[in-house]
This record gives C-alpha cells, sequence and structure tokens, in this order.
C-alpha cells in the first residue's frame, strides 16, 4: 500500500480536517483546563480524540461511497422547505466555527504585532483569500499548505512542552486515570465540545468524495484503507497537539499563583517565566491555526451548499461573505469591551447545539447497506458510534444546562 503512488496522492484530506480539532475554540478549553487542574482532564482528550477519529472515519467512507453527507441529507428529506431549513442551521454551524477562528487571528496579530483588535477585524477579512486563489485549479497545493501549518503548531507545542519541563510520569497517570467532579465537569465538557466539531464532519464526506472521483479509484475497499490510515494518523497529530497544550499549560501555569484566564494571559504569562521566544511562539502558533481552520470552514461551507442547494458560488467569494457577517458581532463586541474568550465560548454553545445535524445523519447512512454497500458499518461500528454519539450529546448537553440552567 505504501508503493502505491495512489496512497501518496489520497493522503493530504485527513490533514485539512484535523486543523478542526486545533482551532482557537480548543486553545481556550485544554489552556483552561491545564493551568486550573494540571494535568487531571488528560484522559478527556484522548477520550475526545478516540471519539472524533470514529466518526471522521465514518464519514469519509461515506465519501467513498460517492456521497457527501449533505448530499444524502438532501435526497432523505426531499421537501424543500425541510431542506432550506436544515441549510439555514447547517450555515449556522459554519458561521458560529468561523466567529472562533476569526477571532483567533485576531488575538494573534494583536499579540504579534501590537495591532488593535478592532484593526485586526479587517485584516482578517483577506487571511485565506491567497490560499484559496491558489487552490482553485490544484487542490493538491492547499494540502501542501496544511502540512506547513500543521507543522507549525505542532513545532510550537513540542517546543513549548521542552522548556516548561512537565512532569512525565502525572503525565503518563492521568492519560489514563479518569478524575471527573463538579469543578472540573465544564472544562472537561468544553474539551470535548470543542473536538467533535459539525463543520468537519460535513466537509470530511465531500473532500473524500471528490478525492476518489479525481483518483478514479474504483476500489472501494482499498480506498477504505487509505481513508482509515490517512485519518488515523492526522487526527492522531492533532490529538498529540491537543494534548501538548493542555500539558504545556499545566506546567508552566498551574501553581504559580498566575492567573491564565485567556490566550492574551497565556502569552503574557509566558515571557517572564519561559522567555520571549516561548511566548512568540505560542502566538505564531495560534495565527496559524487561526488561517488553517479558517480555510477549513470555508471548504465546510462549500460542502454544504453545494450537497444541500442549487446556488454557485465560488469558495474565494463564500469566505468573503461569512467573513463580512461575522465582523458585526466581532466587532460590537470589541467596541463594548467583551473578553474575546467570552465571545469564544458562546460561539462554542451554538456549536454544542448544533452537533446532531451531522452527528445522527453519519450514524444512519453509514449503518444502511442500500446506501454504503460492501462498505456499510459492522455491528460492533455502529455499536460504538451510538455509544459515543450518547456520550457527546449528553456533555455538550450537561455544557448547555450549566451555562443556562432550567
Amino acid at each position: 500500500m505504501f508503493l502505491n503512488r495512489n496512497f501518496w496522492v489520497f493522503m493530504g484530506s485527513g490533514l485539512i480536517v484535523s486543523v478542526a480539532y486545533i482551532d482557537p475554540g480548543n486553545w481556550g478549553t485544554n489552556i483552561g483546563g491545564g493551568s486550573a487542574f494540571n494535568y487531571d482532564l488528560l484522559w478527556v482528550i484522548w477520550m475526545a480524540s478516540g471519539m472524533a477519529m470514529l466518526f471522521q472515519y465514518l464519514s469519509g467512507k461515506i465519501g467513498i461511497a460517492g456521497y457527501s453527507l449533505p448530499d444524502l441529507v438532501r435526497l432523505r428529506l426531499k421537501n424543500r422547505k425541510l431542506i432550506l431549513l436544515y441549510w439555514f442551521f447547517a450555515e449556522l454551524v459554519i458561521l458560529a466555527t468561523d466567529l472562533a477562528e476569526f477571532l483567533g487571528i485576531v488575538v494573534a496579530l494583536k499579540l504579534l504585532f501590537g495591532i488593535p483588535m478592532i484593526w485586526g477585524t479587517y485584516i482578517a477579512l483577506f487571511d485565506v483569500l491567497l490560499i484559496l486563489i491558489l487552490s482553485q485549479k490544484r487542490f493538491r497545493i492547499l494540502e501542501q499548505a496544511f502540512i506547513i501549518f500543521v507543522g507549525i503548531v505542532g513545532f510550537a507545542f513540542l517546543y513549548e512542552v521542552i522548556v516548561t519541563k512537565p512532569d512525565f510520569a502525572s503525565v503518563l497517570l492521568h492519560s489514563i486515570k479518569p478524575i471527573l467532579n463538579s469543578e472540573t465537569a465544564f472544562i472537561a465538557v468544553g474539551i470535548i465540545g470543542a473536538t467533535v466539531m459539525p463543520h468537519a464532519l460535513f466537509v470530511h464526506s465531500w473532500l473524500i468524495k471528490n478525492k476518489v472521483v479525481d483518483l478514479n479509484l474504483r476500489d472501494r475497499e482499498l480506498a477504505r484503507k487509505y481513508h482509515l490510515f490517512d485519518n488515523i494518523f492526522s487526527l492522531s497529530i492533532a490529538g498529540l497537539i491537543n494534548a501538548a497544550m493542555l500539558i504545556m499549560a499545566a506546567a508552566a501555569f498551574y501553581g504559580t499563583g498566575s492567573e491564565v484566564g485567556t490566550l492574551e494571559d497565556a502569552y503574557v504569562t509566558l515571557m517572564p517565566f519561559f522567555g520571549n521566544f516561548a511566548a512568540i511562539m505560542f502566538a505564531v502558533a495560534l495565527l496559524s491555526a487561526g488561517i488553517a481552520s479558517s480555510v477549513t470552514g470555508a471548504l465546510s461551507g462549500q460542502a454544504v451548499m453545494d450537497g444541500l442547494t442549487d446556488f454557485k458560488l465560488p469558495l474565494w467569494m463564500r469566505r468573503l461573505i461569512t467573513r463580512f457577517i461575522n465582523i458585526i458581532p466581532l466587532t460590537i463586541a470589541i467596541y463594548l469591551g467583551f473578553e474575546p474568550l467570552d465571545v469564544l465560548v458562546y460561539s462554542q454553545v451554538i456549536l454544542s447545539l448544533l452537533i446532531p445535524l451531522p452527528l445522527i445523519p453519519i450514524i444512519y447512512f453509514s449503518a444502511k447497506k442500500s446506501i454504503m454497500g460492501e462498505l456499510v458499518n459492522k455491528k460492533v461500528t455502529t455499536f460504538f458510534a451510538l455509544l459515543f454519539g450518547v456520550v457527546i450529546l449528553a456533555f455538550n448537553g450537561y455544557l448547555l444546562y450549566s451555562i443556562f440552567p432550567l
């Protein structure tokens, strides 16, 4: 398999999806968890990464079967009003996702260059245009760009872990020892809610569907094997980066007496303890994560529009429309003095509410032989998909109840 040229060309879709798991929303929950509770929630990251890996695998299998998830939803609903209603909520997913990525870029620009956040919102309008223009004719260029983005984030947190010198015995212990109580539950729910992302589930099937067509891969079982490796490899990297965020925060901030409640707090606190370079690497990684995850969000919007509607817009135009819409709430929040991390949390709440949109159809469609053919889930796969789905919905429900108690 590894000597086959098609295998190496197939690789890349998992990397594009993986940045959804290291976006600014994850930064907030992971850094908050590490600074407040040491290594206690490391097990949650491994659990959430495993569940996300399964659902992304199922989404990609739908693509190998010749569909995108929005395609199947449209075929199933049939009624135009229901399809448009579903599309409306799916677009809310894209907007809420982009708001988090947008905010991450704006904060990174402020940390690196001292650019006021209000000006950063307008600069960030053009963050992905160059990449999207380059990728219009050769999608492979975009996949290669993601190697750079993920590499920057990965290198930055590898460096942060090295310089902060964590207690590796505690890291190992808390990777396998579940600890959950009334104090840690909120952050634990936030970690899971920021890991299994609706837009990533939408886009993976669309990416794989197009990949199979472009490569003319008629052997579905071979394509499934390629996808399985790509999915495990890429999301394992994302899981390791997520874990590195929490480990760094625990080693650098826990027990120091320094309150780390925002991304800016983390940046400022790193400087005196670990030097300017550690702080700069932190900000550069945040910028890279924001830009890369914004591209994934734009592709998700394209997948949703292509599958659910007859509307046709160039990818760069979708990006501008989404950004212009999100400028309004972000500008208002900045002028009113809202803490950026609070805006980030509310965007994650919206995503928590909307996770059933892709999650339930993925479990349903991937288990139907009439749609999947020989790629249909094994019974054990469907069992774990249902189990993980219930766990994710329960955790997200708890998050919403914690914020908006009855």
